[in-house]
């Protein structure tokens, strides 16, 4: 019987979620995000877990990077500069067995999107959504931080910021959470 379940449970994992939960093209902006002109010259971002604002002609760079923390997770960054002395830092993380390819990385991203559905944003999960920090190395580095859900939410920030820059036009981008 516990074979049987266990057996059960992993051809479960194994299935695919309906196409609209599994795949988000990384060029459309997500349903959590919206993000629009306004008439002052600064770029403001409200996400889950704070607000940013900076004057347009305070950036000095925005940039955007990818590499392996610690060879367990892949993090997915946004920096934006700028003439103060403070770097604002958005990113998405993801543990390396989810981009990996094949029968282990669908079974990771099943049982976590699982995980997500049975949550339902308890205290576990909104700490697992909040920016980390070690004290006193990254909470004294001069750096704002911010953690998002997705690699989708993370370009369509990268896309405001860089359009209100490019423009001088400002921008308002609000991430919600999906149950708004």
């Amino acid at each position: 019987m516990k074979n049987f379940f266990t057996a059960a449970l992993f051809v479960f994992l194994l299935c695919p979620l309906p196409a609209q939960q599994t795949s988000q093209n990384e060029e459309e902006s997500p349903e959590t995000v919206s993000d629009e002109a306004n008439r002052k010259r600064r770029w403001q971002a409200n996400i889950r877990g704070g607000r940013y604002i900076v004057r347009l002609d305070a950036i000095t760079s925005i940039s955007q990077s990818s590499y392996v923390l610690d060879g367990n997770l892949i993090v997915t960054e946004v920096a934006i500069d700028t003439t103060g002395n403070s770097l604002a830092r958005f990113y998405h993380i993801e543990p390396v067995t989810e981009s990996a390819s094949g029968t282990l990385g669908t079974v990771t991203k099943r049982a976590r999107e699982l995980g997500r559905r049975a949550a339902k944003l308890t205290t576990a999960e909104k700490i697992a959504r909040m920016a980390q920090k070690n004290y006193p190395a990254t909470t004294h580095a001069h750096t704002i931080e911010f953690r998002l859900d997705s690699k989708a939410e993370l370009n369509a920030l990268f896309t405001s910021a860089s359009t209100a820059w490019d423009s001088g036009k400002g921008r308002s981008l609000e991430v919600k959470d999906e149950e708004q």
